[in-house]
């Protein structure tokens, strides 16, 4: 058992930092079943808020290139 651990360990440190962030989201979630957690709850309701304030007309879109790029720029 231990050999198959290290070995999943060794493979996930070998990930890129976001892939690792995402696997670690994926592992810590696995933990609480399907309940959302604290941190899920608020980002929903943050998500619901910008995008009612979308359809108001008070927040533009940002092109997804845009989006994208700056993603590149934070991650690197």
């Amino acid at each position: 058992m231990a050999s198959i651990l290290e070995k999943i360990e060794h493979d996930a440190l070998s990930l890129s930092r976001q892939e690792r962030a995402f696997l670690a989201d994926r592992l810590l979630s696995s933990l609480d079943g399907d309940a959302l957690t604290d941190i899920d709850v608020a980002w929903v309701a943050e998500a619901e808020r910008r995008h009612q304030e979308y359809k108001e007309g008070k927040r533009h879109g940002i092109p997804a290139q845009e989006v994208f790029a700056e993603a590149d720029r934070l991650l690197k």
